[in-house]
C-alpha cells in the first residue's frame, strides 16, 4: 500500500512532464528538455553525495567532457550515428572519472573536496585554453547524431518533440537503473560506507574499490547528461566544466533533499524553475536564489523530498489530538 503510494504521484508527475510538448511551444519543450537533462546530472551526483558520502566539487568534469567528446567526434558535415557517439562520450567520462577516482578517493573530507574541485579546474582550462576545445567560444555541434539503425530511423533527434521524449525515456531509465543498483547489494555496501566506512572495513569489504565503482558510475551518468545537453542545445563551452556548474548541481541535490532519486529530479526542476522566475525579477537573482538554498537547508533539512513525510506526520498529530 505504500509503495502504491509513493508510486502514484511520480507517476503523475510523468504523466503531466510527457503532456509538455503537446503545448506545441518550442519555448517550454526546450526549457523543460533542460530540466530533465539536469535531473540526470543530479541524480548522478547524488549517487555520491547523498548514498556514498562523497561530497565532490567537481562533477561538472564528466559532464562537460561528454559534451565536447560528441562535438569533436561528430563530422561536421554530417550526422555521426547515435549508436557510436552516445558509447564513446559516455564511455569517455566513465574513464575520466575512473582515472581521476584512482587518485581523488585516497582523501576524505575537505580535502576530497578541494582534490574534485582541483581535477575538475584543471580539465576546465585543458578545453578553455587549447585549440581543443575551441577556446572561451566553444565548439557547435553542427549536426545532430543519426538513431538510423541499417537505414530504419526510429526517431530524429532534429525533431524537437523526438528529442525530448528521447531525453526523458533517458531520465525514466536511468531513475530506474539506479533504483535497482541501490536496492542491491553494491547499493547497500555504498551505503553502509556512508554509514560508517570503518565498520564496513571490519567487515572485511573493500571500501576502496565499492568508492571507485560508485564514482565511476556517477561519472558515467554525469557524462550521459553531458552528451544529452550538447545534442539538445547544439553547442559546448568550457563553462560546462566549471566549479559553478559543480556548485548548481550541487545545489540540486541539497534542494531537493540526498539520499533521494526523486528528491534529485524534484530538486533540479525546482532549482531551474526559480533561477527562470528570478531572472526575469531582477539581475540579482542569485541573491534570491542563495536565500531560498538557505532557508530549504534552515527549515527543510529533508530538502523537497521529506515535505510529504512532514505534511503526513502533521496531519497524523493533529488527528491523535
Amino acid at each position: 500500500m505504500n509503495a502504491n503510494a509513493s508510486l502514484i504521484p511520480k507517476l503523475v508527475a510523468l504523466a503531466i512532464v510527457a503532456c509538455v510538448p503537446l503545448s506545441g511551444e518550442s519555448f517550454y519543450i526546450e526549457i523543460v528538455g533542460k530540466v530533465l537533462v539536469m535531473a540526470i546530472f543530479a541524480m548522478s551526483l547524488d549517487l555520491l553525495v547523498g548514498f556514498t558520502g562523497l561530497v565532490s566539487f567537481g562533477h561538472a568534469a564528466y559532464f562537460g567532457i561528454a559534451a565536447y567528446a560528441v562535438a569533436i567526434l561528430s563530422p561536421e558535415y554530417e550526422a555521426a550515428s547515435l549508436w557510436y557517439v552516445l558509447p564513446a562520450s559516455v564511455g569517455l567520462s566513465a574513464l575520466a572519472a575512473f582515472v581521476i577516482g584512482l587518485f581523488v578517493l585516497r582523501t576524505k573530507g575537505i580535502y576530497f573536496i578541494m582534490v574534485t574541485l582541483a581535477f575538475a579546474q584543471m580539465a576546465y582550462f585543458i578545453f578553455h585554453d587549447t585549440p581543443l576545445g575551441g577556446g572561451s567560444d566553444g565548439k557547435y555541434l553542427n549536426n545532430k547524431p543519426s538513431a538510423s539503425i541499417f537505414g530504419w530511423e526510429p526517431f530524429d533527434l532534429t525533431n524537437e518533440v523526438h528529442m525530448f521524449y528521447f531525453v526523458l525515456v533517458v531520465l525514466v531509465l536511468v531513475y530506474l537503473f539506479l533504483a535497482r543498483v541501490l536496492q542491491s547489494p553494491f547499493g547497500r555496501v555504498l551505503v553502509g560506507i556512508k554509514s560508517n566506512e570503518h565498520r564496513m572495513q571490519s567487515l572485511g569489504y573493500l571500501t576502496f574499490r565499492y568508492k571507485l565503482g560508485a564514482f565511476t558510475l556517477a561519472g558515467a551518468l554525469g557524462g550521459l547528461a553531458g552528451f544529452l545537453y550538447a545534442v539538445l542545445f547544439g553547442f559546448v563551452t568550457p563553462e560546462l566544466l566549471s566549479w559553478h556548474e559543480s556548485g548548481n548541481v550541487l545545489l540540486m541535490v541539497i534542494l531537493g533533499g540526498m539520499g533521494n532519486l526523486a528528491g534529485a529530479i524534484a530538486g533540479a526542476f525546482a532549482f531551474e524553475a526559480m533561477r527562470e522566475i528570478f531572472a526575469d525579477i531582477t539581475k540579482y537573482w542569485q541573491l534570491l536564489m542563495g536565500g531560498v538554498i538557505v532557508a530549504v537547508v534552515l527549515f527543510l533539512p529533508g530538502g523537497l523530498a521529506g515535505v510529504p513525510g512532514r505534511i503526513k506526520r502533521a496531519l497524523q498529530g493533529g488527528e491523535a489530538k
